[in-house]
Protein backbone atom coordinates (compact mmCIF):
# COMPACT_ATOMS: atom_id res chain seq x y z
CA UNK A 1 0.00 0.00 0.00
CA UNK A 2 2.84 2.41 0.84
CA UNK A 3 4.46 1.71 -2.53
CA UNK A 4 1.20 2.41 -4.35
CA UNK A 5 0.78 5.70 -2.49
CA UNK A 6 4.37 6.65 -3.32
CA UNK A 7 3.84 5.81 -7.00
CA UNK A 8 0.71 7.97 -7.10
CA UNK A 9 2.64 10.87 -5.55
CA UNK A 10 5.41 10.51 -8.15
CA UNK A 11 2.94 10.46 -11.04
CA UNK A 12 0.87 13.37 -9.72
CA UNK A 13 3.98 15.45 -9.06
CA UNK A 14 5.38 14.99 -12.58
CA UNK A 15 2.09 15.21 -14.47
CA UNK A 16 0.86 18.05 -12.25
CA UNK A 17 4.01 20.05 -12.88
CA UNK A 18 3.72 19.40 -16.61
CA UNK A 19 0.12 20.61 -16.68
CA UNK A 20 0.91 23.61 -14.49
CA UNK A 21 3.48 24.67 -17.07
CA UNK A 22 0.76 24.63 -19.73
CA UNK A 23 1.23 21.12 -21.07
CA UNK A 24 -1.56 18.87 -22.25
CA UNK A 25 -1.56 15.49 -20.51
CA UNK A 26 -2.79 13.85 -23.73
CA UNK A 27 0.62 14.57 -25.25
CA UNK A 28 2.17 12.13 -22.75
CA UNK A 29 -0.12 9.26 -23.72
CA UNK A 30 1.83 7.68 -26.55
CA UNK A 31 0.85 4.01 -26.80
CA UNK A 32 3.57 3.21 -29.31
CA UNK A 33 6.25 4.46 -26.93
CA UNK A 34 4.87 2.32 -24.10
CA UNK A 35 4.87 -0.72 -26.38
CA UNK A 36 8.50 -0.21 -27.43
CA UNK A 37 9.84 0.51 -23.95
CA UNK A 38 7.69 -2.01 -22.08
CA UNK A 39 8.25 -4.79 -24.59
CA UNK A 40 12.01 -4.22 -24.73
CA UNK A 41 12.25 -4.16 -20.91
CA UNK A 42 10.25 -7.36 -20.52
CA UNK A 43 12.25 -9.06 -23.26
CA UNK A 44 15.53 -8.15 -21.59
CA UNK A 45 14.23 -9.58 -18.29
CA UNK A 46 13.43 -12.87 -19.98
CA UNK A 47 16.82 -12.99 -21.69
CA UNK A 48 18.91 -12.31 -18.60
CA UNK A 49 16.94 -14.30 -16.00
CA UNK A 50 16.49 -18.01 -15.34
CA UNK A 51 12.89 -19.05 -14.75
CA UNK A 52 13.36 -19.35 -10.99
CA UNK A 53 14.72 -15.81 -10.72
CA UNK A 54 11.77 -14.46 -12.70
CA UNK A 55 9.32 -16.28 -10.44
CA UNK A 56 11.15 -15.09 -7.33
CA UNK A 57 11.10 -11.53 -8.61
CA UNK A 58 7.33 -11.63 -9.12
CA UNK A 59 6.88 -12.99 -5.58
CA UNK A 60 9.17 -10.33 -4.14
CA UNK A 61 7.33 -7.55 -5.95
CA UNK A 62 4.00 -8.81 -4.62
CA UNK A 63 5.46 -9.03 -1.12
CA UNK A 64 6.84 -5.50 -1.40
CA UNK A 65 3.42 -4.22 -2.48
CA UNK A 66 1.78 -5.90 0.51
CA UNK A 67 4.46 -4.74 2.93
CA UNK A 68 6.85 -6.76 5.08
CA UNK A 69 5.01 -9.30 7.28
CA UNK A 70 7.78 -9.25 9.87
CA UNK A 71 6.28 -6.91 12.46
CA UNK A 72 6.40 -6.92 16.24
CA UNK A 73 3.45 -9.32 16.52
CA UNK A 74 5.09 -11.88 14.23
CA UNK A 75 8.27 -11.75 16.32
CA UNK A 76 6.32 -12.20 19.53
CA UNK A 77 4.72 -15.34 18.08
CA UNK A 78 8.11 -16.60 16.95
CA UNK A 79 9.73 -16.08 20.34
CA UNK A 80 6.86 -17.83 22.12
CA UNK A 81 6.98 -20.77 19.71
CA UNK A 82 10.74 -21.13 20.18
CA UNK A 83 10.41 -20.94 23.96
CA UNK A 84 7.72 -23.63 24.09
CA UNK A 85 9.75 -25.86 21.81
CA UNK A 86 12.95 -25.42 23.82
CA UNK A 87 11.11 -25.90 27.11
CA UNK A 88 9.76 -29.23 25.87
CA UNK A 89 13.24 -30.28 24.77
CA UNK A 90 14.75 -29.32 28.12
CA UNK A 91 12.11 -31.18 30.15
CA UNK A 92 11.65 -34.33 28.06
CA UNK A 93 14.85 -34.51 26.07
CA UNK A 94 15.59 -33.60 22.46
CA UNK A 95 13.81 -36.72 21.22
CA UNK A 96 10.53 -35.13 22.38
CA UNK A 97 10.95 -32.51 19.63
CA UNK A 98 10.99 -35.12 16.87
CA UNK A 99 7.22 -35.16 16.24
CA UNK A 100 7.15 -31.36 15.94
CA UNK A 101 10.21 -31.17 13.69
CA UNK A 102 9.31 -34.08 11.43
CA UNK A 103 5.71 -33.02 10.92
CA UNK A 104 5.44 -29.30 11.75
CA UNK A 105 1.98 -28.89 10.15
CA UNK A 106 0.44 -31.14 12.81
CA UNK A 107 2.56 -29.78 15.67
CA UNK A 108 0.52 -28.83 18.73
CA UNK A 109 3.04 -26.08 19.48
CA UNK A 110 3.30 -24.51 16.02
CA UNK A 111 -0.47 -24.61 15.52
CA UNK A 112 -0.82 -22.06 18.33
CA UNK A 113 1.14 -19.54 16.27
CA UNK A 114 -0.39 -19.29 12.76
CA UNK A 115 1.82 -16.38 11.68
CA UNK A 116 4.89 -18.53 12.18
CA UNK A 117 3.33 -21.77 10.91
CA UNK A 118 2.23 -20.15 7.64
CA UNK A 119 5.78 -18.93 7.02
CA UNK A 120 6.93 -22.12 5.31
CA UNK A 121 10.53 -20.96 4.80
CA UNK A 122 10.95 -20.08 8.48
CA UNK A 123 9.40 -23.35 9.66
CA UNK A 124 11.61 -25.34 7.30
CA UNK A 125 14.71 -23.43 8.45
CA UNK A 126 13.92 -24.12 12.11
CA UNK A 127 13.25 -27.81 11.52
CA UNK A 128 16.37 -28.20 9.38
CA UNK A 129 18.38 -26.70 12.22
CA UNK A 130 16.98 -28.95 14.93
CA UNK A 131 16.80 -32.19 12.94
CA UNK A 132 20.56 -33.05 12.91
CA UNK A 133 20.78 -32.33 16.66
CA UNK A 134 17.82 -34.60 17.39
CA UNK A 135 19.29 -37.33 15.17
CA UNK A 136 22.71 -36.92 16.77
CA UNK A 137 24.41 -36.46 13.39
CA UNK A 138 26.43 -33.40 14.47
CA UNK A 139 27.74 -31.93 17.69
CA UNK A 140 26.01 -28.81 19.05
CA UNK A 141 29.07 -26.62 18.43
CA UNK A 142 28.95 -27.55 14.71
CA UNK A 143 25.37 -26.36 14.27
CA UNK A 144 26.27 -22.70 13.85
CA UNK A 145 28.38 -23.43 10.76
CA UNK A 146 25.56 -25.51 9.27
CA UNK A 147 22.91 -22.81 9.73
CA UNK A 148 25.22 -20.04 8.49
CA UNK A 149 25.82 -21.99 5.28
CA UNK A 150 22.06 -22.21 4.72
CA UNK A 151 21.62 -18.49 5.39
CA UNK A 152 24.38 -17.60 2.93
CA UNK A 153 22.56 -19.59 0.26
CA UNK A 154 19.31 -17.78 1.09
CA UNK A 155 20.99 -14.39 0.80
CA UNK A 156 22.37 -15.26 -2.64
CA UNK A 157 18.92 -16.29 -3.83
CA UNK A 158 17.43 -13.09 -2.43
CA UNK A 159 19.97 -10.93 -4.24
CA UNK A 160 19.34 -12.41 -7.71
CA UNK A 161 15.90 -10.78 -8.35
CA UNK A 162 17.20 -7.42 -7.09
CA UNK A 163 20.18 -7.61 -9.43
CA UNK A 164 17.96 -8.40 -12.43
CA UNK A 165 15.46 -5.64 -11.60
CA UNK A 166 18.24 -3.09 -11.05
CA UNK A 167 19.88 -3.93 -14.36
CA UNK A 168 16.53 -3.56 -16.12
CA UNK A 169 16.01 -0.20 -14.43
CA UNK A 170 19.46 0.93 -15.57
CA UNK A 171 18.58 -0.08 -19.13
CA UNK A 172 15.30 1.85 -19.25
CA UNK A 173 16.83 5.20 -20.30
CA UNK A 174 18.50 3.34 -23.18
CA UNK A 175 15.19 1.83 -24.24
CA UNK A 176 13.73 5.33 -24.06
CA UNK A 177 16.39 6.51 -26.49
CA UNK A 178 15.55 3.59 -28.79
CA UNK A 179 11.89 4.63 -28.75
CA UNK A 180 12.91 8.25 -29.39
CA UNK A 181 15.10 7.29 -32.34
CA UNK A 182 12.25 5.30 -33.87
CA UNK A 183 10.06 8.36 -33.39
CA UNK A 184 12.60 10.53 -35.19
CA UNK A 185 12.69 8.02 -38.05
CA UNK A 186 8.92 8.39 -38.38
CA UNK A 187 9.32 12.18 -38.22
CA UNK A 188 11.91 12.23 -40.99
CA UNK A 189 9.70 10.00 -43.14
CA UNK A 190 6.93 12.58 -42.91
CA UNK A 191 9.12 15.69 -43.09
CA UNK A 192 7.26 16.96 -46.13
CA UNK A 193 3.92 16.82 -44.32
CA UNK A 194 2.10 19.53 -42.35
CA UNK A 195 4.12 21.24 -39.63
CA UNK A 196 1.53 20.19 -37.04
CA UNK A 197 2.12 16.50 -37.80
CA UNK A 198 5.87 16.92 -37.65
CA UNK A 199 5.50 18.56 -34.24
CA UNK A 200 3.34 15.67 -33.01
CA UNK A 201 5.92 13.10 -34.15
CA UNK A 202 8.78 14.97 -32.45
CA UNK A 203 6.74 15.27 -29.25
CA UNK A 204 6.00 11.53 -29.33
CA UNK A 205 9.70 10.76 -29.79
CA UNK A 206 10.64 12.94 -26.81
CA UNK A 207 7.99 11.19 -24.72
CA UNK A 208 9.92 7.95 -25.31
CA UNK A 209 13.05 9.43 -23.74
CA UNK A 210 10.98 10.85 -20.89
CA UNK A 211 9.28 7.52 -20.15
CA UNK A 212 12.53 5.57 -20.10
CA UNK A 213 14.12 7.88 -17.54
CA UNK A 214 10.90 8.34 -15.56
CA UNK A 215 10.18 4.61 -15.20
CA UNK A 216 13.79 3.87 -14.29
CA UNK A 217 14.32 6.45 -11.55
CA UNK A 218 10.71 6.88 -10.50
CA UNK A 219 9.63 3.25 -10.19
CA UNK A 220 12.00 0.37 -10.94
CA UNK A 221 15.06 1.52 -8.97
CA UNK A 222 12.98 2.49 -5.90
CA UNK A 223 11.14 -0.85 -6.14
CA UNK A 224 14.46 -2.72 -6.19
CA UNK A 225 15.55 -0.87 -3.04
CA UNK A 226 12.24 -1.68 -1.34
CA UNK A 227 12.65 -5.37 -2.17
CA UNK A 228 16.13 -5.20 -0.67
CA UNK A 229 14.62 -3.95 2.60
CA UNK A 230 12.00 -6.72 2.51
CA UNK A 231 14.77 -9.29 2.02
CA UNK A 232 16.71 -7.78 4.92
CA UNK A 233 13.67 -8.12 7.19
CA UNK A 234 13.27 -11.76 6.17
CA UNK A 235 16.93 -12.48 6.87
CA UNK A 236 16.65 -10.76 10.26
CA UNK A 237 13.76 -13.11 11.07
CA UNK A 238 15.86 -16.08 9.97
CA UNK A 239 18.86 -14.97 12.04
CA UNK A 240 16.57 -14.66 15.05
CA UNK A 241 15.69 -18.35 14.67
CA UNK A 242 19.32 -19.34 14.13
CA UNK A 243 20.57 -17.49 17.21
CA UNK A 244 18.00 -19.19 19.45
CA UNK A 245 18.56 -22.67 18.05
CA UNK A 246 22.34 -22.43 18.29
CA UNK A 247 22.13 -21.08 21.84
CA UNK A 248 19.77 -23.82 22.98
CA UNK A 249 21.78 -26.56 21.27
CA UNK A 250 24.87 -25.38 23.13
CA UNK A 251 23.21 -25.70 26.53
CA UNK A 252 21.51 -22.36 27.14
CA UNK A 253 18.34 -22.35 29.19
CA UNK A 254 15.25 -21.84 27.01
CA UNK A 255 14.60 -18.35 28.32
CA UNK A 256 18.20 -17.30 27.68
CA UNK A 257 18.20 -18.80 24.17
CA UNK A 258 15.15 -16.68 23.39
CA UNK A 259 16.70 -13.63 25.06
CA UNK A 260 19.72 -13.89 22.74
CA UNK A 261 17.38 -13.60 19.77
CA UNK A 262 15.44 -10.71 21.30
CA UNK A 263 18.58 -8.63 21.75
CA UNK A 264 19.48 -9.04 18.10
CA UNK A 265 16.20 -7.56 16.85
CA UNK A 266 15.68 -4.07 15.51
CA UNK A 267 14.13 -1.46 17.80
CA UNK A 268 10.90 -1.36 15.77
CA UNK A 269 10.11 -5.06 16.31
CA UNK A 270 11.98 -5.88 19.53
CA UNK A 271 9.80 -6.50 22.59
CA UNK A 272 11.17 -5.11 25.81
CA UNK A 273 12.70 -7.43 28.40
CA UNK A 274 9.63 -6.92 30.57
CA UNK A 275 7.28 -7.77 27.69
CA UNK A 276 9.24 -10.92 26.88
CA UNK A 277 9.30 -12.01 30.50
CA UNK A 278 5.54 -11.52 30.81
CA UNK A 279 4.87 -13.46 27.58
CA UNK A 280 7.05 -16.40 28.55
CA UNK A 281 5.83 -16.45 32.14
CA UNK A 282 2.26 -16.79 30.88
CA UNK A 283 3.33 -19.80 28.80
CA UNK A 284 5.11 -21.43 31.74
CA UNK A 285 2.20 -20.97 34.12
CA UNK A 286 -0.25 -23.86 33.94
CA UNK A 287 -3.85 -22.90 33.28
CA UNK A 288 -6.10 -23.44 36.29
CA UNK A 289 -9.11 -25.60 35.59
Amino acid sequence: MVIIIGAIIVILSVVGGFMEAGGNVKALIQVSEFIVIGGAAFGSLVIMSPKKVLMDMVKKIMLALKGSPYNKTSYQELLKALYELFLLGRRNGMIALEEHVMNPKSSSIFSKYPTFLHNHHAVEFLCNGLRPIIDGKIKPDQLKMLMEAEMESMEEEHHAPISVLSKTADAMPGFGIVAAVLGIVITMASISGPIEKIGEHVAAALVGTFLGIFISYGFLNPLAVNIEFVNASEMAYTRCIAASVVGFANGMAPIMAVEVSRRGLGSDVRPSAEELEAMLKALSTPVKK
